[in-house]
């Protein structure tokens, strides 16, 4: 039986849920933080630095939530502020002086919504992140492995490839937050959720992303191996493409094209 919409939701936010730290643990080498914005500080939200894939250089960037309450809290729930985006563009600044690929994985509710996220620019942050990424003259992947929530999400994710985990969600707002503000009840987040096309299969249907993933071995050995093969297949095909910052701009062009003329 196929699960619902808001099913999926639950199953994202789970905890028990691989995190970023988990994917570059387990699917790079000799991975290599590096932390701090040069402006304001670090954001734990935001976990990002050198690695290898089968001994190719890559820069690798993941939101990252942690599992128990205490690592929860400490990350801020995978809610980056302002510091951690321009912490991740600085990253993906010098991965393109050293033509280094990029591979982000996403997974947040979405950015920090605070008063001070909001003093230090969070909107201005997420907006050079979108605009710098269409220019960025390197292969940029992102695999959203959880919740993909607004612009939070969507600032580590203008890339030439999108891919999606089978239980990820990718929407403009929680359902929550949906069922909030058009019937003043969060308890319909389920009512929401189906309309909001939020499923791993609405968003390839949309062309919002370009695969989904299975997660048969969530978590195995066997799934991280098979998720590194993928990333060095298709990196290595982009990093011989000609045109693609213009193969990018198009693709973001398209979204959306197909449900105008229907």
């Amino acid at each position: 039986m196929s699960q619902t919409p808001y099913e999926r939701v639950r199953l994202a936010r789970d905890s028990r849920r691989p995190t970023g730290l988990d994917y570059i643990r387990n699917v790079f080498e000799d991975f290599l933080e590096l932390h701090g914005d040069r402006r304001f500080g670090d954001d734990p939200a935001i976990v990002g630095g050198i690695a290898s894939l089968n001994g190719n250089p890559v820069t690798v960037i993941a939101m990252e939530k942690g599992h128990t309450a205490r690592e929860r809290s400490a990350r801020n729930f995978g809610a980056p502020g302002p510091e951690g985006y321009r912490k991740a563009l600085r990253l993906m600044k010098q991965a393109e002086k050293f033509g280094r690929p990029i591979v982000c994985f996403v997974d947040t509710s979405g950015a920090n919504c605070g008063i001070g996220a909001e003093e230090r620019g969070q909107g201005q942050a997420i907006a050079e992140n979108l605009m710098e990424m269409t220019t960025l003259c390197v292969p940029i992947i992102s695999v959203l492995i959880g919740e993909g929530g607004s612009g939070g999400a969507l600032a580590l994710a203008v890339a030439d490839r999108v891919w999606m985990l089978k239980n990820a969600v990718y929407s403009v707002i929680s359902p929550e937050g949906c069922a909030s503000i058009l019937w003043k009840d969060a308890k319909k987040a389920d009512v929401a959720a189906k309309s909001l096309r939020l499923t791993a299969e609405d968003a390839k249907a949309l062309g919002v992303v370009e695969g989904i993933l299975s997660e048969h071995e969530l978590g195995k050995e066997k799934f991280y191996r098979r998720l590194g093969r993928l990333l060095e297949h298709e990196l290595g095909r982009l990093l011989v493409d000609p045109d693609l910052i213009g193969k990018r701009y198009e693709r973001f062009r398209r979204i959306g094209r197909r449900e105008l003329m229907s």
